[in-house]
């Protein structure tokens, strides 16, 4: 059985945790405040609407969480698997219904470019093996956010929900193996997301920046007998950072 190194997962994760939390104790304060005073004149006009629609464009840094298996140890060909963070970026469409006053429930099909990388270092040599996993996911999320009270046209958010995503870019599992791939990877993956963001109110729209974390919570490895860069992996987990601009109305 694999032990959890909790060292590594803090090095991994620490600036997004602490960051997720400030900004959780930070909206939560602002939420509790009675801002007197505070002028929304755009504010209003969208706090009639039931619903409204929008686009989105983001900003991605995708990658994979590998798992050692306890082949691994028995390996005398592999010495370290490691993951590297790819560019891409998102364009989704934005469906939002409120939920009472501080409450919408959102959906945001779309398309997601991502790039990921798993190195693999060989012993006896200091060369370096490459599996690279270019993808073109459609994207199904679901979301629920919480919203502070407005304040000059403006309030803080938080975001959190579930994602069904596809890989139309991902090859058939005959034409992987055909094609000499490391791993194979399905294209089915299923996340769990939490952000938050801020809401700018406008007189014709809503600009709202917004930064998201996605945790994949199912094993995307195929697993294949006959690859070793494949038998020395138990699981593989993806992860994404994005930065997203929302504009509503």
């Amino acid at each position: 059985m694999q032990r959890v190194n909790f060292r590594n997962c803090l090095n991994l994760y620490g600036r997004e945790v602490v960051l997720t939390l400030l900004l959780v104790v930070f909206l939560c304060t602002c939420g509790r405040a009675q801002f007197v005073g505070g002028k929304n004149y755009n504010f209003q006009d969208f706090q009639a609407k039931p619903f409204y629609f929008g686009l989105t464009l983001g900003f991605n840094s995708s990658r994979y969480t590998p798992f050692r298996s306890e082949d691994f140890l028995f390996s005398d060909s592999i010495v370290s698997v490691k993951s590297l963070s790819g560019p891409g970026f998102n364009l989704n469409m934005i469906a939002n219904l409120k939920i009472g006053k501080y409450f919408d429930f959102r959906f945001l099909p779309g398309f997601s470019f991502a790039e990921r990388r798993l190195n693999y270092d060989r012993a006896r040599t200091t060369s370096e093996l490459q599996e690279s996993v270019q993808s073109v996911f459609v994207e199904l999320p679901f979301h629920f956010r919480f919203k502070s009270a407005p304040y000059h046209d403006k309030r803080l958010f938080l975001v959190a929900g579930v994602k069904y995503s596809f890989d139309v870019a991902s090859e058939s599992r005959t034409r992987q193996a055909a094609a000499g791939s490391l791993v194979r990877i399905s294209p089915h993956d299923f996340h769990v997301e939490y952000g938050a963001g801020m809401q700018f109110f406008f007189d014709y729209f809503i600009f709202s920046p917004e930064f998201k974390v996605s945790q994949g919570i199912g094993n995307t490895l195929i697993f294949t007998p006959n690859l070793p860069q494949s038998t020395v992996l138990d699981k593989v987990l993806s992860r994404t950072f994005t930065i997203s601009f929302h504009i509503e109305g």
